[in-house]
């Protein structure tokens, strides 16, 4: 579990997030709000990537540990992070950028080295099947795709074999085919590993079809914490007011593909 309580944070003195109390367990929740809401905020903070102003951010009933610390690197090894716009290496191969997945749990000596254990590779080929990617297991990141590099991340992320996978915004940059190859990728993870999904996500038809929880932030307040059919139209006005509507409407129905994970 991962919960914030009273949680503030602030940029230079603009507040970001406002008292903000969650508790995440396991499932599958979705993080949703008009932009500027601080849902990357929320995000980056409970992986201890920026620091809270005041309040607690605590993962499996602990304090997180000071930034740059060895309890924090060991804290963020349970934390799989899924990015916006990926943050492969992108001169590396699929294969290497998902071992970086694995530098946490592999002897520091070998690691320094550049020595990669034969199983590791293995189990990093695993992961690339199970995201559909194999047979680009040798390709450069940036000969993939964003669809293809967002896959890659989140078998980066499960090589880390971590208890909660945050996913900030895992699917604004791709397009609608893409989109839904990650989110039926990580619902499989979060049904079949029984590892929670916290995602941030923009359109609404996305959430109805994945999450089985919603937590929804305005002006970096939190202001609903429900099931997706809750989501009515008079609550989804009032939190989003004049955004523009494919915001509002969605735009990913639910999945219609041959794809599906191994």
């Amino acid at each position: 579990m991962i919960e914030t309580r009273a949680l503030h944070v602030a940029f230079r003195g603009r507040p970001a997030l406002h008292d903000v109390s969650v508790a995440f367990g396991g499932g599958f929740t979705a993080i949703i709000g008009p932009s500027g809401a601080g849902k990357s905020t929320l995000m980056r903070a409970m992986n201890g990537l920026v620091p809270s102003t005041s309040g607690q951010v605590l993962l499996q009933g602990e304090p997180l540990g000071r930034r740059h610390s060895a309890a924090l690197r060991s804290q963020q090894r349970q934390l799989g992070m899924v990015f916006q716009q990926f943050n492969l290496v992108r001169r590396l191969s699929a294969l290497d950028n998902v071992l970086l997945g694995r530098l946490g749990l592999l002897n520091p000596l070998l690691g320094t080295l550049g020595i990669v254990p034969r199983a590791e590779r293995a189990y990093a080929l695993h992961l690339l099947d199970r995201v559909g990617l194999a047979d680009h297991a040798w390709k450069r990141a940036d000969q993939l795709s964003g669809g293809q590099q967002q896959r890659v991340g989140v078998a980066r992320a499960l090589a880390q074999q971590p208890k909660i996978i945050l996913a900030d915004e895992p699917i604004s940059a791709l397009d609608l085919r893409s989109s839904h190859e990650v989110m039926t990728i990580l619902q499989d993870i979060q049904e079949r590993d029984g590892i929670a999904v916290i995602a941030n996500l923009h359109f609404l038809d996305t959430v109805r079809t994945y999450a089985g929880r919603v937590v929804a932030l305005k002006a970096g307040r939190l202001v609903f914490d429900g099931h997706p059919a809750q989501l009515d139209r008079d609550l989804i006005r009032d939190l989003y007011d004049h955004e523009t509507p494919p915001v509002l409407e969605g735009a990913v129905a639910a999945p219609n593909l041959s794809f599906a994970p191994a």
